[in-house]
């Protein structure tokens, strides 16, 4: 257990039989009124994000998750494997615990599994990967900084905005929450 006055973001609560994983927290102290916190909580399972008001002080009942340290082995069917680099155990976990994640992981991929009470909650990429450009239109001569973009395929098959300087081939990183270009990378 724990009070609305100790949520942090990142933080999983157990509310009403759910998990409930707090976005953004503020605490707010009216003019009038006793305080309040104002959250953005997103449903680990579903993923669908709500805002909800608790009271200053309430108590909440917070859910253990397990944050362990993994790396993408493989593709198997419709399962992705992933291997604990500790203990080097494996597990299997669904494509659509996995989500949106898929399409910017290779193989190798160091990851964050969360796990409660051993069931695989959500996949955790880094802030930012580097991935090569598969497809893209050719870059434009004489366009190195301009702030047009065209669509770029990347090797794991996501799609991605990217100035029109770059080509196939090229490496870039890319910011995995917003799913967007933050540049280019050099050898």
């Amino acid at each position: 257990m724990a009070t609305t006055n100790d949520l942090k973001n990142g933080m999983v609560l157990n509310l009403e039989g759910q998990l409930w994983q707090v976005v953004e927290f503020q605490h707010v102290k009216p003019g009038k009124g006793p305080a309040f916190v104002r959250t953005k909580i997103k449903n680990v399972l579903s993923g669908k994000t709500v805002d909800r008001t608790f009271n200053a002080g309430l108590k909440v009942e917070t859910a253990t998750v397990d944050r362990r340290d993994m790396q993408f082995s493989y593709k198997d069917g419709d399962d992705f494997v992933f291997m604990d680099v500790k203990t080097y155990e494996q597990t299997y976990v669904p494509a659509d615990v996995v989500g949106d994640a898929a399409d910017l992981m290779l193989e190798g991929q160091d990851v964050i599994v969360a796990f409660h009470e051993e069931d695989v909650l959500f996949v955790e990429l880094p802030a930012a990967v580097v991935l090569t450009i598969s497809h893209t239109e050719p870059g434009l001569q004489g366009d190195r900084s301009s702030a047009g973009t065209k669509p770029a395929t990347l090797e794991t098959g996501a799609e991605i905005q990217v100035p029109l300087f770059l080509n196939i081939g090229d490496k870039v990183k890319v910011d995995t929450r917003s799913r967007s270009y933050i540049s280019r990378v050099t050898d």
